[in-house]
């Protein structure tokens, strides 16, 4: 399942804002035709497709057109075309969020985030389990094996982050701001430093880990096992 379809024919802004998803926590697939993009959505495996309207051969309103009339995903218009009745056409053919171009990643963003919690009525759970690690967020504390672990706060923030994460590669940058905020003052080394502390309460060998993977240049990776 891949979280999101950008459909957009430009590379430099496709390229932007993916890259700014995928920091985001998102996995993002690009199409760049309108074709491509309807036969992604039919497969079923996106949550939810973000959508210009001025593409080369099918254009954006042909794809929503097509896409509802097979299925229910979400659907956020991104569009130049500004005028009252693109906007309109847009909702009727069943857009669940319309921006205008240029777009502010950040706000686009936002929009994403909103969209998949009304849509898919996303309720977090109180206890999750992945693998053999459970966190019961309620009473903040995590468990392996049934045996509780001893975490300080931003050890427990860091593997409920990964265990909500699991199997996704989590950018540095991303779990950094998660974890202690955009506005920190402290230093990114102190995400190695956390990781490190957390990886010898949690794998068996340490040196060696299996559940907390290093994806070198990137960030990590959290395995069920």
């Amino acid at each position: 399942m891949t979280d999101i379809l950008l459909v957009e024919d430009n590379d430099e802004l496709a390229g932007l804002l993916k890259t700014f998803l995928v920091d985001s926590g998102y996995s993002v697939l690009r199409a760049a035709r309108g074709e491509e993009a309807v036969r992604h959505a039919r497969q079923g495996s996106v949550r939810l497709m973000i959508l210009d309207i001025m593409l080369p051969g099918m254009d954006g309103f042909a794809v929503c057109r097509a896409v509802r009339a097979e299925q229910n995903i979400p659907i956020l218009i991104m569009s130049a075309k500004s005028e009252k009745q693109d906007k309109l056409m847009g909702y009727e053919l069943g857009a669940d969020d319309y921006m205008e171009k240029p777009v502010d990643p950040e706000i686009l963003t936002a929009k994403v985030n909103a969209i998949l919690q009304r849509t898919e009525g996303y309720k977090e759970a109180a206890v999750i389990s992945s693998g053999e690690i459970t966190v019961d967020q309620e009473a903040r504390t995590a468990y392996l094996k049934s045996r509780p672990l001893e975490l300080n706060g931003k050890e427990y923030e860091l593997l409920l982050l990964f265990v909500q994460n699991a199997g996704k590669t989590l950018r540095k940058e991303y779990i950094f701001g998660k974890v202690w905020g955009a506005d920190s003052f402290s230093e990114s080394q102190t995400l190695t430093v956390h990781v490190k502390m957390l990886r010898a309460k949690i794998e068996t060998c340490p040196r060696e880990p299996r559940r907390i993977v290093t994806v070198w240049g990137v960030g990590y990776r959290y395995e069920e096992i």
